[in-house]
């Protein structure tokens, strides 16, 4: 059997989970057993219907894309909050080929306890507020016992749960 980086990556990160998990057996042990599903929200209006389904290999393959995206895109948040760290203490100035400098932002938000208090002094109670948008989150299921992807629809919603092959 060829070691490839994505398997030799899929063993690290099972060693990881075994080796968290065990920890957590001996730190917190009722945690493993209380149930630990993630709250979920409703499938949006423009999903796919049984008769528009991409084929599972398809679907698989995108979500293996979107999730190594993701992956690299923490892994790059991380860099660059590390060099930040180093690069948001230098002063202004010139070092080597690059130039540090502070400049306003354009972005803007809303000043949130100004709008409180302009709430309160014209007695609209609170301030009204919304859920975001929900996120797409993207998981390496277990693998059955076979190894092999499992496709499961039910009668009212399509959805594929993928397992790791």
């Amino acid at each position: 059997m060829r070691i490839t980086p994505r398997s030799a990556a899929r063993r690290v990160g099972r060693v990881l989970r075994v080796a968290r998990e065990a920890v957590r057996s001996v730190v917190a042990p009722g945690a493993l057993v209380q149930d630990q599903q993630p709250e979920t929200v409703p499938d949006p209006a423009d999903v796919f219907g049984p008769d528009e389904m991409p084929t599972p290999e398809e679907i698989e393959r995108a979500v293996a894309d979107y999730a190594a995206a993701c992956e690299e895109t923490r892994a790059a948040e991380r860099a660059k909050r590390r060099a930040k760290k180093l690069a948001g203490r230098l002063p202004a100035g010139r070092y080597g080929r690059w130039q540090v400098a502070r400049v306003p932002s354009s972005r803007q938000t809303p000043d949130l306890e100004a709008i409180r208090a302009t709430y309160a002094r014209l007695g609209l109670g609170d301030v009204p507020m919304r859920a975001c948008a929900p996120s797409l989150r993207v998981t390496e299921a277990d693998a059955d016992a076979e190894g092999t992807s499992t496709t499961k629809v039910p009668a009212e919603t399509p959805r594929l749960e993928l397992a790791a092959a």
